[in-house]
């Protein structure tokens, strides 16, 4: 049976800066998803319906976060918390891809229904693959840095992770994965050289898998010239694209947006930037931009001020994860990355993948406790 304590009495308090970016971005995300979606009053519908949907999301992850905050953050570091994870996720990950069991829409089939509630398992594990890294990676110490002994036996979950999600086919959310493996080991003290080689040889990995396909491969050459594809896989790369153009410098103001009204497809969720763009203009993306990048600079003090290696490495594992997907899927929206169906943490709709954002975030906090006397 799995055990832990909650700190009993006062404890110091968690870090300040980290708390107030991220709900200066969930406030940020429920005005852009009203914008997003209110104009579905004009057929009868709820003009609150996705932002109450998502102020429940932010409920249960504010709950969720209270007791990842107060959880001793040595907890998740038990063998059998950490083997827990992984045997659910990959389980989980399994039965989304057996036909008549996973939610299949728009040709993928990524979601899970439970009870009426609709939940991707890839969003757990890729948490749950970051306890295993920091884990593992604490425990194997300075053998990381050799290659064959090293640093390929960390891979192999990563990897059967990796191939299972491809299987949906969700390429976004796999690639993460690997992505924020390879922040980890290099976090862990790996050599520079065996880490070209993991980026060469991830290059190699994604640039067949993207080619060996014939709507993946034309995804991947609609991005660079989209409006010469406008009618078929470039379409949604354009309509983004004429977002922004209408936004300018200052945006059309909050809702005056036009993209949204059936020419945008997912405004609300994977382009859910684009109604930035397009209501707030550059200056209104500058400073969602310059958010995620404040987000990243303070985990990553917290992580880099921590004595306790595991803490280290669990902290930036979870806001590399959190900031990557946002700097994907910002780049994605402006045309600077092939189309990927990954959403933008704390504005796109989805009330379970923000509340296990948010419970993840608490864990940071939960870090940053032992790490206060450092940070002030």
């Amino acid at each position: 049976m799995l055990r832990f304590r909650l700190r009993p009495g006062r404890q110091r308090p968690v870090d300040k800066t980290l708390l107030s970016i991220m709900m200066l971005l969930l406030f940020l995300g429920l005005i852009t998803l009203f914008s997003a979606t209110y104009y579905k009053a004009q057929d009868g519908g709820d003009p609150l319906s996705e932002v109450k949907k998502q102020l429940f999301g932010v409920a249960v992850g504010a709950a969720a976060m209270a007791v990842t905050m107060r959880v001793p953050y040595q907890f998740w570091g038990r063998p059998r918390v950490v083997l827990t994870g992984i045997g659910l996720s990959v389980v989980l990950l399994l039965l989304v891809v057996i036909p008549g069991v996973g939610v299949s829409i728009n040709g993928s089939r990524r979601w899970l229904s439970l009870g009426g509630i609709s939940f991707q398992p890839g969003e757990l594990a890729k948490y749950a693959c970051v306890l295993f890294l920091a884990s593992v990676l604490t425990a194997r110490g300075k053998k990381i840095r050799t290659f064959f002994r090293g640093i390929l036996p960390v891979l192999v979950v990563p990897g059967v992770l990796f191939l299972i999600i491809l299987e949906q086919p969700n390429l976004s959310t796999a690639g993460t994965i690997i992505i924020v493996s390879v922040v980890m080991i290099m976090l862990a003290g790996a050599k520079w050289r065996h880490m070209a080689v993991l980026g060469i040889g991830g290059l190699a990995l994604g640039g067949y898998y993207a080619w060996s396909a014939d709507y993946r491969r034309e995804r991947l050459l609609s991005f660079t010239d989209p409006f010469a594809k406008m009618s078929d896989e470039g379409y949604q790369l354009s309509q983004s694209l004429i977002a922004f153009g209408s936004g300018g410098l200052f945006g059309m103001g909050l809702g005056q947006g036009r993209q949204k009204y059936a020419y945008l497809p997912y405004p609300e969720s994977d382009f859910i930037f684009a109604i930035v763009g397009e209501d707030f203009g550059l200056v209104g993306c500058l400073c969602v931009i310059a958010l995620f990048m404040a987000f990243l600079l303070a985990g990553m003090r917290i992580a880099l001020t921590c004595e306790d290696r595991f803490a280290c490495l669990l902290s930036a594992g979870i806001v590399s994860m959190i900031s990557v997907q946002a700097f994907i899927n910002m780049g994605v929206v402006v045309g600077i990355l092939p189309t990927t169906g990954l959403p933008l943490p704390f504005f796109s709709a989805g009330g379970t993948s923000l509340s296990i954002t948010m419970a993840a975030v608490g864990i940071v906090l939960n870090i940053s406790r032992s790490c206060v006397g450092n940070l002030q």
